[in-house]
């Protein structure tokens, strides 16, 4: 199975930073032999989840538009964590912040998510 556990978020004033962690576990990682891909979702209120970026087992990234060059995703291997520094933080980034697992066929699981309010 898979688990995947968010945290990190909170309320920072516009411009600031924020970094976000997702702790994963479970035997499908293991079963997997490293082939898949992190990856890390939002979701603001009425509007669709947006995928913003992910990191293979390879080490490469890959970034939405919208948010490249202002993000930026890492991992820790040893602990198991995945990370996305979130930079010059705008009011429009305000939402509901995931990270997800895909081991080929998609992302089909996903944690619980961790707010992030952008205000001053």
């Amino acid at each position: 199975q898979v688990q995947l556990v968010e945290s990190g978020g909170g309320l920072v004033q516009p411009g600031g930073s924020l970094r976000l962690s997702c702790a994963a576990s479970g035997s499908r990682f293991r079963d997997a032999f490293g082939a898949y891909t992190m990856g890390w979702f939002r979701q603001a209120p009425d509007r669709q989840r947006e995928w913003l970026g992910s990191l293979t087992s390879s080490g490469i990234t890959n970034y939405a538009d919208s948010v490249k060059g202002r993000f930026a995703i890492s991992s820790d291997n040893a602990k198991n964590i995945l990370y996305l520094q979130l930079n010059r933080l705008r009011a429009e980034d305000a939402a509901v912040y995931y990270c997800a697992v895909d081991f080929g066929l998609g992302y089909k699981t996903f944690g619980q998510g961790t707010q992030v309010t952008v205000s001053s």
